[in-house]
């Protein structure tokens, strides 16, 4: 109790006393005795700020490396997508559709969402900024699964059918900017592998 008492008369006398019109004999004199220890007080209140800032920041955005896809699931995501199979059965498929079905094809189920709540967000999923091959694209209206990111190519329904496209190309830029998932293995699909 003492020590809080301490805390609180150091930083009273830093952020109050300090700032007041009182007799420069008695602010030297506190002065003296305060300056180290309002220096130190302020210095340890910004590092913990900082440090509990970060860390809080880090537990928002983690999931454990055993919810992630591997480089393999991402490629059988892409292999899915790319297949002969898919491209036919799903001819006639809206995009959300299309891309639920190669999700669970390749062994990694959700619950369905529309392209307008997957551009929200759903459980599932956890946006990033950087995509990686087998991640959504999204924007309002429409979805697809990222190919090859340095390509910037996806996979959805277009117009023409089931293909491939370049999500930077001036008709996808009109659409706004898109939004990157990328899936989290749930307990069911952990338990599948």
């Amino acid at each position: 109790m003492k020590s809080l008492f301490y805390v609180n008369n150091v930083l009273f006398h830093c952020l109050i006393l300090n700032r007041r019109n009182l007799p420069e004999i008695e602010i030297q004199h506190q002065n003296k005795h305060m300056r180290l220890p309002c220096k130190l007080m302020i210095a340890v209140l910004l590092a913990a700020i900082g440090v509990g800032a970060a860390l809080a920041q880090t537990h928002k955005n983690h999931h454990p490396a055993l919810h992630r896809l591997t480089k393999t699931d991402r490629e059988a995501l892409v292999s899915v997508a790319l297949s002969e199979h898919v491209q036919q059965e799903e001819d006639e498929s809206d995009c959300s559709h299309l891309v639920h079905a190669i999700y669970e094809t390749a062994g990694f189920p959700y619950a369905y969402a529309p392209s307008d709540d997957l551009y929200v967000g759903i459980a599932s999923f956890q946006r990033v900024k950087a995509p990686l091959p087998g991640d959504l694209v999204v924007w309002r209206g429409h979805v697809g699964i990222v190919i090859k990111p340095s390509r910037h190519t996806f996979f959805s329904s277009l117009s023409s059918g089931p293909d491939t496209d370049n999500y930077n190309s001036p008709y996808w830029k009109r659409r706004g900017q898109p939004r990157f998932y990328r899936y989290i293995k749930s307990e069911f699909a952990r338990g599948a592998d």
